[in-house]
């Protein structure tokens, strides 16, 4: 299905739902790469949704990836896209509070879904990575970036990086090509020393 071994894998290669979120090719290259990963690393993925971050994890370390949701459609749909591209995850269905302390320690950690809860949650990830371990936190609301920032902050994580993506894809028009913004995506990770 995808032969390569750079991330970004073209969204329309996903099975999509109008009311599960993906995360964009553009932003999801952006947020497997700065992970850091290598094969052989564990990973969770905070938030699956349509399950694209998590299938990158999965075929960037071939190791042991877990998907956390609490949307039952995103859990599904997670799943039909692992089995599309033929690899495999433990996908949970629950709220990331209850389900975090219930997983291993692993090496690399992103946070797209928050419930409005981004300190509890970024603190709970940040307890389940191992020393050197790696953290991705994207959003597109404000609230929850202080919220991320603050708390990466005060856990007094390393090689704290702060990213806004604007991406802008080519649509045909009749009388050429125009850009079409999509929304900006804030990111931050961070190393756990």
């Amino acid at each position: 299905m995808w032969d390569y071994r750079t991330p970004g894998i073209p969204d329309e290669l996903f099975e999509r739902t109008e009311d599960v979120p993906i995360t964009k090719e553009d932003v999801r290259a952006l947020a497997v790469s700065k992970l850091r990963l290598k094969e052989g690393f564990s990973a969770i993925d905070v938030g699956c949704g349509s399950g694209s971050i998590t299938v990158e994890l999965c075929l960037q370390t071939r190791g042991k990836v877990y998907g956390i949701d609490f949307d039952s459609n995103a859990v599904e749909l997670t799943k039909k896209n692992l089995l599309k591209f033929g690899v495999d995850a433990e996908i949970v269905l629950g709220k990331a509070q209850d389900v975090l302390p219930t997983l291993p320690k692993v090496d690399a950690i992103v946070v797209g879904g928050t419930w409005g809860d981004a300190r509890q949650v970024i603190q709970l990830a940040v307890g389940r990575l191992k020393k050197g371990g790696r953290i991705v936190i994207d959003t597109i609301l404000i609230e929850t970036m202080y919220q991320a920032l603050t708390t990466v902050n005060e856990l007094q994580l390393a090689e704290v990086d702060v990213t806004q993506v604007t991406i802008a894809k080519a649509r045909k028009v009749t009388t050429g090509t125009m850009m079409l913004a999509r929304n900006p995506v804030m990111m931050i990770s961070a190393t756990k020393p």
